[in-house]
């Protein structure tokens, strides 16, 4: 798949503007506070209705107006489809082929998006909260049912942590209640567990190939998921519903004294292993970086087996923080096969064939214009 075009109304710093885009690399040249990254953005906010910068939507709404808009024709293997986002103070309407979405979650996955900014580098040695994040973006893209019962967990769990907070000051003294509401985060968490697993596992089959390959066949890569209960990838929902059951049972006074929820999806994490040592403790800056471009490369193939098409790649500002050996396996990796957006201030001293056929484009103050 790839985006024909894009049109952008009153969104951050573009005013009203419609560029095309062509099916192969596409260059986006300026200095930085012109709007390159405003554009990267534009069409990941167009794929998931959220940004990757942000989570406040009034942001990406220029300055004085009610609103921002957001359009884009994508062509894919069955035909060309019309997405339109329109962002504005009473929140989101989406539209697909012209047609409102009742659901958010019913409209994420029209296009496919894989964002490589810098970062996500700190994909590795961020926080717990970056790599789940990254889990539930990629697997949203692929599966509405994930996203539906992840909106689903996150009501859930503030609800159980309202009450928890009601129990431990007093305020409430009903356990049972504090039993439904286990009951239902259970279930659905157990959902969503099973999901990251199968997910795991189709991304460590990806990422170990591309990690030793781009280790010179040095290093080998494991991926781990970090649960909070004891259970098996291979364990049925059933289990893992009954695995959070006990355990909820044996913290229940805990929960109460702290006043939150301390086990499920939320408190998860990944771990990266290279050759058996744990990379975000005792990996080099270099074994991280790679981690994180072979995790961003397994999700291009991820998505493509899934769904049966290349997603469109993103690298907003992310080839100068890469050495000239991982920049050219990034390159040779795409080549021919993605629809991708690089934005640099200057790509002298980036010598690659996939370059030198790009189509360019240079933003200054908000204005777009094709210059090859």
């Amino acid at each position: 798949m790839y985006i024909k075009e894009l049109a952008l109304t009153n969104y951050r710093n573009y005013e009203k503007t419609t560029v095309a885009f062509e099916n192969k690399v596409n260059v986006i040249l300026g200095e930085n506070a012109q709007g390159k990254t405003n554009i990267m953005e534009s069409i990941f906010v167009l794929s998931m209705a959220k940004s990757h910068r942000t989570s406040n939507d009034k942001e990406l709404i220029k300055w004085e107006n009610e609103f921002a808009k957001i359009s884009g024709v994508v062509e894919k293997e069955r035909g060309p489809v019309t997405l339109d986002l329109i962002i504005s103070t009473k929140g989101k309407k989406a539209k697909y082929n012209y047609i409102e979405q009742q659901k958010l979650s019913q409209y994420i996955g029209a296009m496919n998006t894989v964002m490589f900014a810098p970062e996500d580098l700190n994909l590795v040695k961020g926080s717990p909260q970056v790599r789940r994040r990254f889990i539930d973006m990629e697997i949203g893209q692929v599966s509405p049912v994930y996203m539906h019962d992840l909106s689903k967990y996150q009501k859930v769990l503030q609800h159980r942590n309202q009450y928890l907070k009601q129990l431990q000051t007093r305020k409430q003294s009903d356990l049972s209640l504090l039993d439904i509401l286990t009951a239902q985060l259970t279930e659905v968490a157990a959902r969503i567990l099973k999901k990251r697993f199968e997910f795991l596992q189709l991304l460590q089959k990806w990422a170990e190939p591309i990690h030793f390959g781009i280790s010179r066949g040095l290093e080998n890569l494991r991926i781990e998921y970090k649960n909070s209960i004891d259970v098996s990838e291979d364990a049925d929902l059933s289990k893992m519903i009954e695995a959070y059951h006990e355990k909820f049972d044996k913290i229940k006074s805990r929960e109460i004294d702290r006043g939150v929820t301390l086990i499920g999806p939320h408190r998860d994490d990944l771990l990266f292993y290279v050759n058996e040592k744990d990379v975000q403790t005792f990996g080099s800056q270099g074994q991280q970086r790679t981690t994180a471009l072979s995790l961003k490369l397994a999700e291009i193939e991820l998505i493509n087996q899934e769904i049966g098409e290349y997603p469109i790649l993103l690298l907003d500002d992310v080839l100068s923080e890469l050495d000239d050996f991982r920049q050219s396996h990034l390159l040779n990796t795409i080549q021919g096969k993605v629809q991708t957006f690089v934005t640099t201030t200057s790509i002298e001293g980036i010598h690659h064939e996939t370059l030198d056929k790009a189509a360019t484009f240079e933003v200054e103050a908000g204005v777009i214009q094709k210059i090859k």
